[in-house]
Order: structure tokens, then C-alpha cells, then sequence
């Protein structure tokens, strides 16, 4: 396995592969920039053509090969990720064994989604029970191809004709409860979560089935219009966008995304051959989506639900889309309260109000003008009001100069009256959220936590020796930074050698006066620790490694010495190799 392994990273360029997610200049012997796995203005982001490795010195503070690019860029598994790299190379996987508890469970959780989709499909598709939901999604514009197409279901008015399905198909109930398709009685039983609804398979963008979405018939309102997949393993509805998985590639090609609310807002333009849509839940654009988008594009258009509470709920998205250099549009429909609905009335002019979105900050202002039409003060203040936390959202400064000249013409004041405004309106922004003054010790470091713990959970076992040995074997001196733990290191096992049977009290008195007190703060803290499996301590001692290489490192690029060159590359390929041994533990 590690012959192919090293065969996949030998035949994939680190530079070129990562060069298609994240924008890198040749800087001396490396490529520099932006971090894609967080935002900064400064690049802290450094890939090394020689060493096939990439590291963030900024936020992230991570780094590692092409494998753990992949896996950190999808949030995937290893095997996920070796096995597309493998693709990519060309290499055939061969005597792969597949021991990894979460993959294996992940997969599982996969799979269960994936014959589930097909049980509801088939409900849908050829049974008496699925006539009526199959009869109303074609009263609803779809026709047979699309509905295939989306994978949609029916689930009965059972409460476990879907349980005793997926248990006819070897799966246990815990692994079924798992997928969240069937939901435990407290008494111990089981039922299922979709009953009587219009079954939404969730994909995410690899096409692994990860949730679903039911929905009730119209006029059948005795309980909630959608019933979804609780929160997984698999499915994190802040990071969900429904349709992806059929429109990244022409997201990427016409380049821009158009955000709508909901998998009937999504469906109907792809029907009618708009191709680049995704939908979400609610109107509020989360982090976890934009940063999914903007793998494909930076550009985005909005066609969601202008209610006061979409309105809220957009600015929130807004913000965090202004924060990562997004292109936000707004498309506005001349008939039709809904994309879908829209689309019903003139699927043309739906095409063309699409086309035409305009830039949000201008249909905000002008929707304030309509709102107060006069020309008296009074208006002219609401209308400032009502714009300004969407400019003061704006962080490009070319950008806010033009909205600030634009509000200024039509208020008839100087652009210093509508910088005044908005630097209140800002000031009153952070001041709300100004932490209090009281001054509190400051949090241990996570490194010295680390120390701590191994450390005392090292005091407080009868026999330490042997896990003292397992990290000795594969980690180097010195694997303490703080003097006098390491101190208290060294005399551990250096008493153990000669002393086997290891009894805290007769240990602690062969020790340095010095060191004796800070022994035993750390066996008395050892009181309050949760208990630990040795895989576990062995997992912070990795960490704590690899949290003085980075700090290490990250010294040495800081100085200006060129002789640092050498030590800086001995350092990061340790650190490197510390990395895949820590994820496998």
C-alpha cells in the first residue's frame, strides 16, 4: 500500500494540483498564497515543488501532502482521498485494506442513504401508494424525466415499512438510527422519520447521498410542511446545497451561482435548462456554504424570499459573503412571488430577470427610494437608515467610495454627511459587541494542556513504562518545552530503568526538591482527568510534537539567517512525518 501511495504522489504535481483551488506565485524556490481553507489578506500559504508538501503558516497553521490537501479541501476521508488521487494518477488500487473505523462506518452510512433512495423511488415510481405525490409533482410542472433525474421518492404512511425494509437488508438498527431514517422510542422500539411525503434525496458534491428532505402534499398542513435528515456524521445542513452535485460544472463555466430557497425553487429552472441554481434551507447563506461555492465561483445571485425575515436572514449572508470577496446579485421577478412560481407564469421572462440581476446594493437602495418617495428630510433619513448596514457591509473601499456617491446624489448631501452615518453606524456595530473589561487569566496554551495531561496521566498509572517506551520509540527529544516538565520526564524514566514496580510515593521522594512540588500538583490534577485509553496519550504526545515543530519552524522562518535554510527543511519534513503518523492514530 505505501508503494502506491508514494507512486500517487510521485505522479501528481503538489504545484499544479493545488494551483486549481488556490491562486499561487512563484516566490524563490516555493509558491506562495492565499490560504484557501481561510480568509487573510496577507499569503501565509507556501507549496514546495521540491518537497511535494504544502503548509499555512497563518490561521489554519496545518499543513502536508497532497492526500491531506484533498481531505482537508473536501472534508473526506484518507481512503476517500487516496482513492480520487489515485484516479487522477492513473494508478489501480490494489490490496487497499480498509481498516479505518470511521470511513468504514461513514461508507455504511452511505450505502443505507443510497438503497433507502431507491426503496422511496420505486414507491414513487410503481405502486399504488405513490399515485397521488406522482400525480402532483406533474400538476406542479415536472415532468418524468426531471423527477428521475432528482432521484425523488415517496414514503408511506408506515410508521416501519421503511425499517423493515432496510432490516430485510442485513442493516442493524443502530446503523439504520445512525443515517437518522429511523428515529428511537424511548421504550427501546423504532419508526421511521418520512411518513406520507415527497421524498428529496441530498447529495452533497460527490454524489454520496447524505440526507433527505420530505415534503408534504399540498393542503395536508396537520404537521410541518418538511421534515429533513437531523443533523449526522454525513449531513451538516450549514454546509448543504441542494442540486450541487448536477450543477458545479456549469456553476464553473458560466460562473456565477444562483442561490434560491428550497428543491422545487431548484428543480423547475433546471427543467427549463438553467443549469447553475443550488438551493438552501432557509435564507441565510452560511460560511460553511460560501466556502463550498467558492470552489466553483466568487460571483453569486440571490433569488430568495424578500419578506422581513429574508431580508434579516440575506444580510447575515451578505456579510460573510462581503468578508470573502464575493460578487452578490440580486434577481428580482417580475411575476411570480418564488422562482418556481415565477417560472410557471413566463419561463422567458424568468430567463431574462435572471440575466438582468443587479448588483444587491443597488436594488437595495432603490427599493428604500420606493419605500419613502418624498423628497422632505424625513424620508430622506429613512432612506439612510434603511441602507446603511448593508454599505457599512461593504470591505472593498473603490466599491463603498461608489455607493457613498451614489447615496449622496440622490439624498442631495455631501459624501462626508453619508461617511458620517455610516462610521456611527459602524462604531454602534462593534460597540455592541464590545467584550467586557474585566480582566480574566488568560486560557493555558493548548500546548502546555498537552504537557499537562500526558504528564500527569503518566504519574497516575501503576506501570508507565511501557507507554513511556511507546512514545520514546517514535517521537525525539525533547518532547517537553516547559524545563521542568521535561526535567520530571527525564527522571521518570530514568527511575524507571532501574526501579520496575512504580509506587508515586517512594518515586517522588528520590526526586529533586525542585521538582518534587511540581510532581505532585501534577499527580493531584491526574485526580480530575477523564480517563484515557493509551492510543489516546500516545495522540497527545503526537500533537504536542507537532505543535513544537510548527512553533519551531515558524522561529527559523522569521529569521533572517540563510543558514536557517537547512534547518527549517530537517524541521518541516519531520513535522510532515509526524502529521501522517498523527492521523492515523
Amino acid at each position: 500500500m505505501n508503494n502506491q501511495i508514494e507512486e500517487i504522489k510521485q505522479k501528481i504535481d503538489i504545484v499544479e494540483y493545488i494551483g486549481r483551488h488556490a491562486k499561487l506565485k512563484k516566490v524563490g524556490r516555493n509558491y506562495k498564497g492565499l490560504c484557501p481553507f481561510h480568509q487573510e489578506k496577507t499569503p501565509s500559504f507556501v507549496v514546495s515543488p521540491d518537497r511535494q508538501i504544502w503548509r499555512c503558516f497563518g490561521t489554519c497553521n496545518d499543513g502536508g501532502d497532497v492526500i491531506s490537501f484533498l481531505m482537508k479541501w473536501e472534508n473526506i476521508s484518507f481512503f476517500e482521498a487516496l482513492k480520487d488521487l489515485a484516479d487522477v494518477a492513473g494508478v489501480t488500487l490494489e490490496n487497499i485494506t480498509r481498516d479505518d473505523e470511521q470511513f468504514n462506518r461513514v461508507q455504511k452510512m452511505y450505502e443505507i442513504n443510497l438503497v433507502a433512495l431507491k426503496y422511496f423511488q420505486y414507491v414513487l415510481l410503481n405502486t399504488e401508494f405513490g399515485k397521488k405525490s406522482l400525480e402532483y409533482l406533474f400538476n406542479r410542472g415536472l415532468s418524468e424525466k426531471i423527477i428521475k433525474t432528482f432521484e425523488v421518492g415517496y414514503s408511506p404512511d408506515s410508521w416501519d415499512s421503511l425499517k423493515r425494509y432496510l432490516l430485510k437488508k442485513n442493516y442493524t438498527i443502530q446503523e439504520i438510527v445512525e443515517t437518522g431514517l429511523i428515529i428511537k422510542k424511548t421504550n427501546g422500539g423504532a419508526y421511521d422519520r418520512f411518513r406520507n411525503r415527497i421524498i428529496f434525496p441530498l447529495r452533497d458534491a460527490r454524489s454520496n447521498v447524505v440526507g433527505f428532505s420530505g415534503r408534504i402534499l399540498d393542503g395536508e398542513n396537520k404537521e410541518a410542511k418538511y421534515v429533513n435528515t437531523p443533523e449526522t456524521e454525513i449531513y451538516h445542513k450549514r454546509n448543504h446545497l441542494f442540486g450541487l452535485h448536477l450543477t458545479k460544472d456549469a456553476i464553473r463555466k458560466e460562473d456565477n451561482a444562483v442561490i434560491v430557497e428550497g428543491e422545487f425553487d431548484m428543480i423547475s429552472p433546471y427543467q427549463f435548462g438553467l443549469d447553475y441554481f443550488v438551493a438552501i434551507k432557509g435564507a441565510a447563506l452560511t460560511e460553511g456554504q460560501l466556502n463550498i461555492i467558492k470552489r466553483y465561483t466568487k460571483r453569486l445571485t440571490l433569488a430568495l424570499d424578500m419578506d422581513a425575515a429574508g431580508i434579516e436572514a440575506m444580510m447575515r449572508g451578505v456579510a460573510l459573503a462581503e468578508k470573502m470577496d464575493f460578487e452578490v446579485y440580486i434577481a428580482e421577478f417580475k411575476s411570480g412571488k418564488d422562482p418556481d412560481e415565477a417560472l410557471q407564469k413566463d419561463p422567458i421572462q424568468f430567463k431574462k430577470d435572471i440575466k438582468s440581476a443587479r448588483p444587491i446594493y443597488d436594488v437595495i437602495i432603490e427599493a428604500a427610494q420606493k419605500k419613502y418617495p418624498n423628497s422632505s428630510s424625513f424620508h430622506k433619513k429613512k432612506i439612510a437608515e434603511e441602507v446603511a448596514p448593508f454599505i457599512i457591509l461593504i470591505s472593498n473601499p473603490i466599491v463603498r467610495s461608489h455607493y457613498v456617491r451614489k447615496i449622496a446624489s440622490i439624498l442631495e448631501v455631501t459624501e462626508g454627511s453619508v461617511l458620517s452615518l455610516l462610521n456611527k453606524r459602524q462604531s454602534s456595530n462593534k460597540s455592541s459587541f464590545r467584550p467586557k473589561t474585566n480582566i480574566k487569566k488568560s486560557a493555558p496554551k493548548k500546548e502546555e494542556l498537552l504537557q499537562r495531561f500526558i504528564l500527569a496521566y503518566l504519574l497516575s498509572l501503576e506501570n508507565p513504562i511501557n507507554i513511556i517506551e511507546s512514545i520514546k520509540s517514535k517521537l525525539n527529544n525533547p518532547l517537553f518545552i516547559i524545563p521542568s516538565y521535561q526535567k520530571l520526564f527525564v527522571n521518570l524514566e530514568s527511575d524507571l530503568k532501574i526501579h520496575q514496580d512504580f509506587i508515586y510515593n517512594i518515586f517522588i521522594s528520590r526526586l529533586p526538591a525542585e521538582l518534587q512540588a511540581v510532581a505532585d500538583e501534577l499527580y493531584m490534577y491526574s485526580s480530575d482527568m477523564p480517563e484515557f485509553k493509551e492510543k489516546e496519550i500516545v495522540k497527545m504526545a503526537y500533537d504536542l510534537k507537532r505543535l513544537i515543530l510548527k512553533k519551531s519552524i515558524e522561529k527559523l522562518l522569521n529569521s533572517d539567517d540563510k543558514n536557517d535554510e537547512e534547518k527549517t527543511s530537517f524541521l518541516v519534513k519531520e513535522l510532515n512525518d509526524v502529521e501522517i503518523i498523527y492521523r492515523t492514530l
